[in-house]
């Protein structure tokens, strides 16, 4: 049984940084290194990302956030969007309108880091206010568990985060 477990984990580990490997390298830069202008280019640049880079063309907000910003995006991952219950994202990519209240609550206005996001009790997103919780070495912003920090875009940051964010 033990080695069972061991042999999954081993598994999940693998899996897991195949799939955030490209979004990690595109995010995380060298001195002098290029890294992309935006935060939408950061989220185009990686496979673990194409649901919420579909959803940010649906929802018309590709230019805002293409803007000077600085923004800092919760990013949920393919997934997050996959945990949605069934119809929920056909639905919601149906509704322009409804899909944008959804994606605001994933950005905050200003580049928040890693640092700087666990220290605080709550983060105040441009579609509502959500509890920060850090617990044995996990960060979670409204419910969603943060599983990669601090992919810096010229505009912003990225953490990508496991769940998607419901407003209420």
């Amino acid at each position: 049984m033990q080695k069972m477990f061991l042999a999954l984990s081993t598994l999940l580990a693998f899996f897991s940084a195949l799939t955030f490997n490209n979004l990690a390298h595109a995010g995380h830069h060298e001195e002098g290194e290029m890294k992309p202008k935006t935060v939408v280019e950061l989220a185009v640049g990686s496979d673990a990302t194409s649901t919420l880079v579909t959803a940010v063309k649906a929802a018309g907000l590709v230019d805002v956030l293409s803007g000077a910003g600085p923004f800092t995006v919760l990013a949920p991952t393919n997934e997050a969007f996959a945990k949605l219950p069934e119809g929920a994202l056909e639905g919601l990519l149906a509704d322009p309108e409804a899909l944008a209240g959804v994606l605001k609550a994933h950005v905050i206005a200003g580049k928040a880091k890693a640092e700087a996001v666990v220290t605080l009790d709550e983060v105040e997103t441009l579609n509502g206010t959500y509890a920060v919780k850090v617990s044995y070495g996990k960060v979670t912003i409204g419910g969603a568990t943060v599983i990669a920090t601090d992919l810096m875009a010229g505009n912003g940051v990225v953490h990508l985060i496991d769940t998607v964010i419901l407003p209420e």
